[in-house]
């Protein structure tokens, strides 16, 4: 099942809880953007690779296609989220429910922002919909263990493979480029690095796009009072509309999540911020081939530490690693506390 353009166009302007809906899920789509995709291109904007501006560009054209390409040839991504848990029954309290989830992730992400700490949108959005999931059935009922499972197994994936690839990337350019002037490669990585960001950004859009994606078309379908579809097709304009906004978000916000992740936690090399790039995309294509959701910020920065610790550990800022570890930690319990909340106060309201 899908929709197109015109029905949606239609359906919007006579259905204010859609409008709703669709509104909270560019939000959260535009926090994103200023949130998690400046992960994708904050290394080579960090050793100055390439300018911000064109990298913002880049990331916004690479999030397209890799939303298109990969949703063509396996949108696994996007259905594991679609079924993570059961928003059925009631399609109006249903959507409420969900309109509480999406405010949760917004004001989780934004508050990570404010402090220049780069939170997952992948797991705020996965404890969001759960915890009102949860509020919605009123016990577990409301999640699918067999689709969630896989959501331990992305964590799992994104940070200790992120990690243990970053750091063999970087060991293996050490030993390919041994024994070779320095100052002769720095062009080599210079474009090298920059192709690794595309490839970054091209990934970031194949999980993140896909996920919010799957949200986006599980509102339409509970706006529409059907609660029950169980398979689905992304229509082509929705992938334009999100890669949008996402793009958007990327050029208000980035900076910060730059900063933080691309020049305070590891003074980065052109060669290793092309390893950090390559092994990060590189975890991202097997969980999206997987069907696993997997977060790209944890891909990439612990693929960033892998690269850092790859020269020695104390080239690492461990106190920075430490507040991101600690803001990832606590956006389980607390998104999905904001989710429960929120959802239990919408429903009683509305």
């Amino acid at each position: 099942m899908t929709i197109s353009l015109a029905d949606f166009l239609s359906q919007i302007t006579v259905n204010p809880m859609l409008a709703v809906t669709v509104i909270l899920t560019l939000g959260v789509i535009l926090v994103n953007g200023w949130t998690d995709a400046p992960n994708a291109i904050a290394t080579c904007v960090s050793t100055q690779a390439i300018h911000p501006r064109a990298a913002i560009i880049m990331a916004a054209v690479f999030n397209f296609l890799g939303v298109l390409v990969m949703t063509i040839f396996n949108a696994g991504v996007a259905s594991t989220i679609y079924n993570m848990v059961d928003f059925g029954g009631d399609p109006h309290e249903s959507l409420i429910a969900l309109c509480a989830a999406l405010l949760a992730i917004v004001v989780w992400a934004t508050a990570a922002w404010w402090f220049g700490i780069p939170t997952s949108e992948s797991h705020a959005l996965i404890a969001g919909v759960s915890g009102a999931a949860i509020a919605l059935h009123g016990g577990m009922d409301g999640i699918n263990a067999s689709e969630w499972i896989k959501v331990i197994y992305g964590l799992l994936l994104s940070t200790v493979l992120g990690f243990v690839m970053g750091w063999l990337t970087a060991k293996t350019v050490q030993y390919l480029c041994r024994g070779i002037d320095r100052g002769k490669t720095r062009g080599v990585f210079n474009k090298a690095q920059i192709a690794g960001g595309a490839a970054m950004a091209f990934m970031h859009g194949a999980q993140d796009g896909q996920k919010f994606m799957g949200v986006f078309m599980l509102g339409i379908f509970l706006a529409k009072g059907n609660a029950a579809v169980g398979a689905f097709s992304i229509p082509v304009w929705l992938m334009i509309l999100c890669s949008a906004v996402m793009g958007l978000g990327t050029s208000i916000g980035g900076y910060r999540i730059i900063k933080a992740v691309g020049m305070d936690m590891v003074k980065l090399e052109r060669y290793q911020g092309f390893s950090a790039d390559l092994a990060g995309a590189g975890c991202l294509l097997l969980s999206s081939l997987t069907g696993i959701p997997v977060s790209t910020t944890h891909t990439k920065t612990t693929a960033i530490m892998g690269v850092g610790a790859a020269r020695r550990v104390s080239s690492v800022n461990w106190g920075v690693v430490k507040e991101m570890v600690l803001t990832w930690v606590l956006t389980f319990p607390g998104c999905g506390v904001i989710g429960f909340l929120t959802a239990k106060l919408f429903i009683w309201v509305f």
